[in-house]
């Protein structure tokens, strides 16, 4: 009986050590979290992108963590990669001390797109780079929903994905 459900966890692709595998729950789910003013449960993603929707850099972080802390860690992301940026473009949620925060520790010029109207449907510039990146993320069947144990994975399918949508081989 054993070797039948160890062949088909292997099927399935889900090969877990024992310890992890015989537990009662299952295997355990890291970095998972409750964000109450969104109202979301789990995984929040956080990228920075060029002006062609190109991804430059991404954080997976628990929905426990506030926006400001992800964006702080994308901003120190994008400056270990890119030292030759010198302005951000970032949603009306990031406001507060990131601003200034950015540009002590990187230089970083950041600038809030905020919305001017309460429900009413308005392009706003620059945000919407961002938003059909978000959507091409979206293609790939793995970033549809969260499937991945880890951030570290989730991240790494955020690049996979990317690179798919660069080849054209989505």
């Amino acid at each position: 009986m054993k070797k039948a459900a160890a062949r088909w966890g292997a099927m399935r692709g889900q090969q877990w050590p024992s310890s992890i595998r015989n537990r009662p729950g299952g295997p355990v789910k890291e970095a998972r979290g409750y964000d109450a003013g969104k109202k979301i449960k789990g995984r929040k993603r956080h990228i920075a992108v060029d002006t062609q929707g190109n991804l430059l850099t991404a954080v997976v972080h628990s929905a426990g963590i506030q926006d400001r802390v992800g964006a702080r860690a994308v901003l120190m992301r994008l400056f270990c990669r890119l030292e030759t940026i010198f302005k951000v473009f970032v949603d009306g949620g990031y406001t507060g001390t990131l601003i200034d925060w950015a540009k002590e520790m990187f230089g970083f010029d950041v600038e809030v797109v905020k919305r001017n109207e309460l429900h009413t449907f308005k392009v706003l510039p620059k945000r919407w780079i961002v938003e059909r990146s978000f959507a091409w993320m979206g293609w790939s069947r793995r970033l549809s929903k969260d499937y991945e144990l880890s951030p570290t994975t989730s991240e790494t399918m955020i690049w996979i994905s990317f690179t798919h949508t660069l080849l054209g081989t989505t």
